[in-house]
């Protein structure tokens, strides 16, 4: 009787929550039919963000492995998917492969070169993989900066549309229920699908038996090794992986930008994804979509709405740039989330466990 009450208790709470999520979903379909460009724009941004930071999250989050050459795989997957599509039209390298496959192609990519890092990953931790992969930050930018006939150089290269079996995601007009529907309301639902995917598997991750072994990780290594946990081969295995969710949100970021600069890929984007993970909450997949939400929109609404802000001003007209803005409100969020939230954002929507459909005191146990 007492075990039945917990079990009912669950199931009452499960209803609402999964009615919550059925709204959630069905207003992010129908947003394409009422929001303009700007807003979908917006939208996207923020999905691309929270695609790559769960990778970020079980690398240093869920295994505890300081990263900061994020941006290094992101920029693997724009440039990767620019270089696999483009048809050599604009004077720069380019396979001309089908847009599909050459997603497909630049994911792959990012996670072979998360693999050439992978042995140093697995052998360093800490801060001095945090040292480590800042190289991969200023290689890369030497790369993009002077590598003209493959990146463009400094003024970049344009990103082709994507086709996926004939269907292509790009502005020619389409109607949908006299909607007209560009390239920001088709890549949309693709991001949508992309975003859904990403979260389901690291969610499953986390809650297999590789998500234990990389708590026990990040809380004890030495323990962990003990018990039979390959510890190397685990940090290894996740820096790819994290690589790979890089790769994919570096591929969406370019269909959504449809131009890739070197200068975008720095220091500065790394800073950010794991501005991203704090906020939301380490080792929380929620948490990461939270966080990457929050800090890829702020600056946008910021820039929105300069005129009715305070010291808000737009870039080159006096005051704060909306840009340096947000990231002093983010740089704020952080100390305050880890001196009075350490979980994160996501802890503010958790729901206190044990305090639901506790067990009857007459019941046979209490006895």
């Amino acid at each position: 009787m007492s075990d039945a009450l917990p079990r009912r208790g669950a199931a009452v709470l499960a209803r609402p929550r999964a009615y919550g999520w059925a709204v959630v979903g069905l207003v992010l379909v129908a947003f394409p039919f009422y929001l303009d460009r700007f807003w979908l724009q917006a939208g996207l941004f923020a999905m691309a963000a929270a695609i790559g930071a769960p990778g970020i999250n079980l690398l240093t989050g869920s295994t505890g492995q300081l990263s900061m050459g994020h941006a290094f795989f992101l920029a693997v997957g724009a440039y990767g998917y620019c270089a696999f599509a483009g048809n050599g039209a604009d004077g720069l390298a380019g396979l001309g492969l089908p847009g599909w496959l050459a997603a497909v192609l630049a994911v792959a990519l990012a996670g072979a070169a998360g693999g050439v890092f992978s042995p140093i990953a697995g052998r360093l931790r800490g801060a001095y993989l945090g040292i480590a992969t800042l190289a991969l930050i200023f290689i890369g930018q030497h790369v993009l900066f002077n590598a003209h006939d493959l990146t463009g150089g400094f003024n970049g290269r344009a990103v082709p549309p994507l086709d996926l079996f004939g269907f292509a995601f790009d502005d020619s007009e389409l109607l949908v229920a006299q909607v007209p529907f560009g390239s920001a309301e088709k890549l949309w639902y693709l991001g949508l699908l992309l975003l859904l995917a990403g979260v389901l598997f690291a969610r499953g991750v986390l809650r297999g038996r590789p998500g234990r072994a990389m708590n026990a990780i990040r809380d004890h290594r030495i323990a962990a090794g003990v018990m039979g946990v390959p510890v190397a081969r685990y940090r290894a295995a996740v820096f790819v992986l994290s690589s790979v969710y890089a790769g994919l949100a570096g591929v969406l970021l370019a269909l959504v930008f449809q131009r890739t600069v070197p200068e975008y890929f720095g220091m500065l984007l790394s800073l950010e994804y794991l501005a991203m993970i704090v906020i939301g909450g380490l080792g929380s997949v929620a948490g990461a979509v939270v966080g990457g939400v929050f800090v890829s929109l702020l600056p946008q609404l910021l820039n929105r709405y300069s005129d009715a802000l305070p010291l808000v001003s737009a870039p080159g007209t006096g005051g704060i740039a909306p840009g340096e803005a947000a990231r002093y409100l983010y740089g704020a969020a952080v100390v305050a989330v880890v001196l009075f939230l350490p979980g994160g954002l996501v802890r503010l929507a958790a729901r206190p466990r044990g305090r639901t459909a506790r067990p009857s005191h007459s019941s046979g146990e209490e006895r």
